[in-house]
């Protein structure tokens, strides 16, 4: 038992939950709110590592390392944008209505896909990250790299105003309101249809936020938010459905499970593993680590 051996995997465990906590996080109020099951979800966070690429290819030449900080706009408000389209022209259409929601999604996620293909082909675009991202932190005989400790230090902040959002301003009080109890809150004048918009919006705009940090630490290619998908559900269940900050402990858990498990087996096998053991802990907590209280879900 190498202590720099498992040093090092926990850090790339934390720094894979930074990433699985971002795409979950959009889950977690989508589903708490909307009880959606969106399999396009992996692909707001496509979108938002090529928008990265993209930042890179086009304000690289011109702002130099600054590019960075024009990526970070422009993948939220792509990513939030799609979101806004696919929820008023599909989502909405199919509230109450889970499974045909599920596949429609699933078709959703294809075709975005294969578009990808299209534009940028099948291989992984690779992202440069900038100079200040190149070095590492060493600790003994630990080093972590600068890109993953800003992976991290960037989910801690969207995490946080994603807290603050919910808890202390007015749109948060809404989401709250409707997420107890939809219909009470619509007879007290809340417009629940352009709640549930905004928050699909909020929840792909986060995920495109998760791109840009996937793409600083590996290449973009049409399949990877396909990869993150599963990981983002199981944290969102084992979570609680709903909950942000059971989202964030949930992700953790996740991600040293799986690096430590991969670290000693195969992702293949570490992958099995970490379903098992999903499977029970739902067995002993079948509403997750911290569940939200809502009359939807009790009556689901």
């Amino acid at each position: 038992m190498d202590f720099t051996f498992i040093s090092g995997q926990l850090f790339t465990g934390l720094s894979v939950a930074s990433i699985l906590l971002l795409a979950a996080l959009g889950l977690a109020l989508s589903f708490g709110l909307m009880r959606v099951i969106n399999m396009a979800h992996g692909e707001f966070l496509m979108v938002g590592g090529y928008l990265t690429y993209l930042a890179a290819q086009w304000a690289g030449p011109t702002l130099g390392d600054a590019w960075l900080w024009v990526a970070f706009p422009l993948a939220f408000l792509g990513a939030g944008l799609l979101g806004a389209v696919m929820e008023f022209a599909v989502i909405r259409r199919l509230y109450g209505r889970p499974l045909d929601t599920l596949l429609a999604t699933f078709g959703i996620s294809l075709i975005l896909q294969q578009a990808a293909r299209q534009l940028f082909g099948s291989t992984g675009v690779p992202v440069t990250a900038p100079a200040w991202l190149g070095g590492a932190l060493t600790l003994g005989d630990v080093t972590l790299p600068f890109v993953r400790l800003f992976v991290i230090a960037l989910a801690l902040i969207v995490l946080a105003g994603m807290w603050w959002l919910l808890n202390r301003s007015p749109f948060g009080m809404h989401v709250r309101a409707v997420n107890q109890n939809r219909e009470m809150a619509a007879a007290l004048g809340v417009n629940t249809r352009s709640l549930d918009m905004l928050v699909f919006s909020l929840g792909a705009g986060i995920a495109g936020v998760a791109g840009v940090g996937l793409a600083l630490i590996a290449p973009v290619n049409p399949t990877v938010g396909a990869a993150y998908i599963v990981n983002a559900f199981l944290v969102v269940v084992v979570g609680g459905v709903g909950s942000v900050l059971g989202a964030a402990v949930a992700a953790v858990l996740l991600g040293f499970v799986t690096a430590l498990a991969e670290g000693f087996t195969s992702s293949s096998l570490a992958q099995a593993i970490l379903l098992v053991l999903v499977v029970a802990f739902l067995q002993w907590k079948p509403r997750g680590l911290i569940p939200t209280k809502s009359r939807a879900l009790e009556e689901a």
